[in-house]
């Protein structure tokens, strides 16, 4: 069977990139786009060659008139839950763009939502289709260098409006800044909120599921703007300190010149460490038997593991709820650090992680 996919809200410019995807895919078809603001959907009407008919400006309509099987959600992170609760009732399965939600209340409103309609709920993380972090995870759960210990994370790009769809560059303007979601604090927006849960939530990939006992954090104030561009945020575990670094501002945008500090992950276990660097085509690994390390040349992902679509048609397909950073439970416990840190940095304080 093709399976009929909507995508919904071009708030995230990451829209465009997955439905390339399902346009990709030999069992997919994208059957209609939503957003209230026509203009936005014309880039990816051109590119994927969408007929007009299957354009909406009415959420409704969209989903009443091409009864979809999946809907991909690309709203602006404060706007997640009430998308979420408004698609949910047709009984769509839902793929929800990162970060998961500008709150822990919020996702559980979105978890409820798909609970309660007895549909599948997957939160998209794209570094967890990255082949280096993929071969990472499996280095570390192979038992390569022993029981983890540290998650150091840092991450971000030169700013958000200096790029669309398929890392296509633009330039921005004062206006476009002024507009933007991105830089509006009620709207999701801010460093924090768009990269910490990349961080926390593969973090915790990483760290099989275990929840940090505190956390600290502190964010940038910069002139004029009311949300952050720069974010440290340190989790303590019962086995150590894992560090989450997020920056609008880099020196270079990592896909096309990795900057310095590079953006990326180092794992620290009781017997060796792994870097792992987005976009590079090997991880960097030292054991005991090798303290000086070799590269290991990443791993090629294979079909359904290239991609969220994917993955996610197969979990559909084999009736079976998605694992890792796409499992609603797993990217909760993201949330629940990314909340912590919200409040440990308003309040300059170290807080206990929020239940």
């Amino acid at each position: 069977m093709k399976f009929r996919v909507v995508g919904i809200n071009f708030d995230h410019m990451h829209m465009g990139d997955l439905l390339r995807m399902v346009a990709e895919h030999p069992d997919a078809e994208i059957v209609g786009i939503y957003d209230p603001e026509p203009e936005r959907m014309g880039s990816a009407q051109r590119t994927l060659r969408i007929p007009e008919e299957r354009m909406f400006k009415d959420l409704h309509k969209c989903m009443e008139t091409s009864k979809p099987d999946l809907a991909i959600l690309c709203p602006a992170t404060a706007r997640h839950a009430k998308y979420v609760e408004q698609v949910a009732p047709y009984k769509v399965h839902m793929l929800v763009e990162k970060p998961f939600a500008a709150s822990l209340t919020e996702a559980d409103r979105m978890i409820a939502a798909a609970k309660k309609n007895k549909v599948m709920m997957a939160i998209n993380w794209p570094l967890r289709w990255s082949p280096v972090h993929c071969t990472a995870y499996r280095l570390l759960h192979e038992g390569r260098i022993g029981y983890l210990q540290e998650v150091h994370y840092y991450n971000g790009n030169r700013g958000p409006l200096l790029h669309a769809a398929e890392k296509v560059e633009v330039k921005p303007t004062p206006e476009m800044k002024r507009k933007s979601w991105f830089y509006k604090k009620e709207e999701g927006g801010g460093s924090m909120l768009d990269y910490l849960g990349y961080g926390t939530t593969l973090g915790t990939w990483f760290h099989d599921g275990r929840k940090p006992l505190e956390i600290t954090a502190i964010v940038d104030q910069p002139k004029s703007l009311e949300v952050d561009e720069h974010s440290i945020t340190i989790a303590r575990y019962d086995c150590g300190l894992s560090k989450f670094e997020t920056r609008w501002g880099t020196f270079t945008d990592p896909w096309k010149a990795q900057p310095q500090p590079k953006c990326g992950f180092v794992l620290k276990g009781t017997e060796g460490t792994i870097a792992s660097y987005d976009y590079e085509p090997a991880v960097r690994m030292q054991t005991l038997k090798n303290p000086a390390g070799i590269e290991v040349p990443v791993d090629k992902l294979k079909p359904p593991f290239q991609n969220p679509i994917q993955y996610f048609i197969e979990c559909l397909r084999q009736e079976r709820a998605p694992e890792g950073p796409l499992d609603p439970g797993l990217s909760r416990i993201g949330q629940q650090m990314v909340d912590t840190a919200i409040i440990s940095a308003c309040l300059q304080k170290t807080m206990l992680l929020v239940k």
